[in-house]
């Protein structure tokens, strides 16, 4: 598993400066997303976001928040968010290079864990759901934005040619397998949406059950 997360790493660190012009055609629905998430956390306390990527979100979520603490595993995806959240001004988002299956924070220390477009890429995916359970207070909230490959025809195509360019996609979820994986790992829906587009977003707020 090591040499294929090595691989997926090259894959991001080669494209990060391509991220966001690339997540603006295969998922048109960032722009309300980003909306979406800070109406859902106005006022909140600590957040974690996890694959933070170039700080897509990164920047709305401090918008609202008291703190935001934003990873990626990627140094050049790291390198881009730093720039964004230094030009922004934002002197209240951390950003480090970190891997969600060894996360070095102390237990249940965030009011809120974001993980934005990552799910369908990690290799273990119970391992990930736990390594962010770990990290919520009791009755936090995860919120994890989650492109459906499989929930249309033309996402599948797309999907296809995004994985023929090397994105290193470990699954393809509908909207209906997203919710029983998140459930699976002792999960409950307090809402959820699907923005739909090219590649349709499944939108989530879930919490321990």
């Amino acid at each position: 598993m090591r040499a294929n997360n090595e691989k997926a790493r090259a894959y991001w660190e080669r494209n990060a400066k391509r991220y966001d012009a690339s997540l603006r055609i295969t998922v048109g629905a960032m722009p309300k997303l980003v909306e979406v998430l800070k109406e859902e956390f106005v006022g909140a306390g600590r957040i974690l976001e996890l694959a933070a990527g170039t700080g897509v979100a990164t920047e709305a979520l401090a918008q609202v928040a008291q703190e935001v603490v934003a990873v990626d595993y990627a140094a050049a995806m790291v390198e881009q968010l730093k720039a964004r959240v230094e030009q922004a001004g934002l002197k209240h988002v951390r950003c480090l290079q970190a891997d969600i299956y060894a996360l070095e924070f102390e237990p249940e220390s965030f009011d809120a864990v974001v993980a934005c477009n990552v799910l369908h890429l990690l290799p273990d995916l119970p391992k990930a759901y736990a390594a962010m359970l770990r990290m919520l207070k009791p009755g936090g909230r995860l919120v994890v934005p989650t492109v459906c490959q499989n929930e249309t025809l033309a996402a599948r195509l797309t999907s296809r040619l995004l994985m023929l360019t090397g994105l290193p996609a470990q699954r393809c979820f509908t909207v209906a397998s997203l919710r029983a994986s998140l459930e699976k790992a002792g999960l409950r829906v307090v809402k959820e949406k699907v923005f739909p587009g090219l590649m349709p977003l499944a939108y989530g707020v879930y919490t321990r059950k």
